[in-house]
């Protein structure tokens, strides 16, 4: 597996659902940017559960830094921060190891690591490990401070008002998916390093690491085919690089405008429903049915908006200090 990303500032992720604990070490962040414990509550409990909708496991999600931070302050080496995983029902995963659930990685993760993968709470693949990247991003936002990321939830089942929607859905025993819409403010211009380091390289490959993301989109994203260029074209209006409209999402030829970052995440249902379905037997080969038993989200595009906040700061991080070393900014 490969588990770290990032050319200078360098993020690595460990640890499985229910093992031990989830661990993320954040490597090549400058010395002296402040950072205190309590910098992470707001954005450790928006990734918690607790929402009607979510996941009754709850975990205390308490960061344990280990090191990379002495007095309040980024030392520049290595930052290892350390979340325990406490609430764990792993009995519930005995009954279905053989039977891989639809559209989870079992059935993968079984065929590549040979049998040898954590298939409790879904492993390394499970959702639970996206509470080390929430951290990450908690520092990396520090970093590129004034720039500004907030996601959203724009829309559950296509509906803006979903509150219902879901619970009628939790109540069918079913998921169901979403949209998030995430939006970068304060952004300076020339961000990005083409062309296979372009912006929405980098952020599209954060995003889509994210368990459960399907697509994205930037600025006028897939109505742009529908659209003729003198619809399409942002209009310049200042010699800062503002523009008119927005439909390309705030990046031209892989680099920041100026403008807004812009851009859209489809979340899928969750995989895991509370009904029979089909599979096979992994030891047989035969078809068997398998009801999963556990505690999921029936709606993880809500818990999703702050790693999508996380991943886009961690690559803006990235992309700031490339350009830092180029003497750019």
């Amino acid at each position: 597996m490969t588990n770290t990303f990032g050319s200078i500032f360098r993020v690595t992720i460990t640890g499985e659902s229910h093992g031990k604990s989830i661990a993320v070490v954040i490597d090549g962040c400058p010395a002296g940017i402040p950072v205190d414990k309590e910098d992470f509550v707001n954005d450790l409990n928006r990734r918690k559960p607790g929402k009607a909708g979510t996941t009754k496991r709850v975990e205390d999600d308490y960061p344990f830094i280990e090191s990379g931070i002495f007095n309040g302050y980024t030392t520049g080496a290595p930052i290892l921060i350390r979340f325990e995983n406490r609430d764990v029902k792993s009995k519930h995963y005995d009954d279905i190891k053989d039977y891989p659930r639809p559209s989870h990685a079992d059935f993968v993760a079984y065929r590549k690591y040979k049998g040898f993968n954590d298939y409790r709470g879904g492993g390394h693949f499970s959702g639970r490990v996206t509470v080390g990247i929430v951290a990450a991003g908690v520092i990396a936002k520090k970093l590129i401070n004034p720039i500004k990321v907030e996601a959203k939830v724009k829309s559950i089942g296509g509906k803006k008002d979903y509150a219902d929607l879901i619970a009628e859905v939790a109540k069918e025993g079913d998921s169901i998916g979403g949209i998030v819409e995430c939006i970068c403010s304060n952004v300076p211009v020339g961000l990005g390093e083409p062309f296979f380091y372009s912006v929405e390289s980098v952020i599209s490959h954060l995003v889509f690491s994210i368990p459960g993301v399907k697509g994205i989109e930037f600025g006028a994203g897939f109505r742009c085919a529908e659209m003729k260029g003198s619809e399409f074209n942002d209009i310049l209006i200042d010699s800062e690089g503002k523009t008119l409209t927005n439909n390309a999402g705030g990046i031209n030829g892989g680099i920041t405008n100026g403008n807004d970052i812009v851009f859209r995440v489809a979340v899928r249902p969750t995989a895991t429903i509370f009904k029979p379905q089909e599979t096979i037997d992994l030891k047989t080969g035969e078809k068997a049915t398998v009801f999963p038993k556990g505690r999921h989200d029936t709606c993880i595009a809500l818990r999703v908006p702050v790693i999508v906040e996380a991943m886009t700061a961690i690559a803006l991080a990235d992309l700031k200090l490339l350009s830092l070393k180029d003497n750019l900014f």
